[in-house]
């Protein structure tokens, strides 16, 4: 899996600032971008962040390109609507030289489990050649491909909506290859807003696990803000 940050906005924590300072201020928003002190930005965010008015964080996105990862996490990322994707094509690109795949630890921990998942894709695979070389179109020879095949995919999600993703998707409980990709996300945002994504992540980062019962029992270390 890679993982890169491929664009957001300038200055995120200023953009936001001023957004929600525009509300209250005399002045224009550009005037605001360029003027407010540094420490009137921090006090805005904190109160954003304090008070949970968050539909400023709208104001800033971020997009992210993410190669190697199976068609399974796709399609678990897509069920975030407030988000953009763009992904590799199974119509129109054609696998003629074999399809990459995704072998979760679990299966490749074991000789016996391994050799089977790698039968069941060798034959797979193979059969979609098959029916590409018979002169059946790529879009309809797709249908025999794994949820393990490798895709590539382009994410742009405001910040309001990525730090929903990292509460649900770096949690224990999230399923390992998006908790992963969720992890290397953050680890890529959180430097060019480290006030926004200061306690982002998991709930139990910034507060309580939410799971109850189903609690994975090992919480991430709490963050507080000072």
């Amino acid at each position: 899996m890679h993982v890169e940050l491929l664009y957001h906005t300038p200055d995120p924590e200023r953009a936001i600032a001023t957004a929600a300072r525009l509300c209250y201020a005399p002045v224009g928003a550009a005037e605001l971008m360029e003027t407010m002190p540094e420490e009137r930005v921090q006090s805005v965010l904190s109160t954003i962040m304090g008070s949970g008015h968050f539909s400023t964080l709208e104001h800033a996105s971020y997009t992210f390109a993410v190669d190697g990862v199976s068609r399974a996490l796709t399609h678990q990322l897509v069920r975030h609507r407030i988000a953009s994707f763009n992904q590799q094509s199974q119509r129109y690109v054609r696998f003629s030289d074999g399809v990459a795949t995704v072998k979760p630890e679990s299966v490749a921990a074991s000789e016996e489990a391994s050799a089977v998942f790698d039968r069941a894709i060798d034959a797979a695979v193979e059969a979609y050649g098959k029916l590409l070389e018979a002169g059946v179109p790529a879009e309809d020879a797709r249908y025999l491909l794994p949820n393990a095949a490798e895709t590539k995919i382009v994410i742009t999600m405001n910040v309001r909506e990525l730090l929903h993703f990292f509460r649900l998707r770096c949690c224990n409980r999230a399923q390992w290859e998006i908790r992963d990709m969720a992890h290397r996300m953050l680890e890529l945002a959180r430097p060019t807003a480290p006030f926004i994504f200061l306690d982002a992540g998991a709930p139990c980062v910034g507060g309580a696990c939410p799971e109850g019962k189903m609690a994975c029992g090992n919480p991430y270390p709490r963050v507080t803000r000072g």
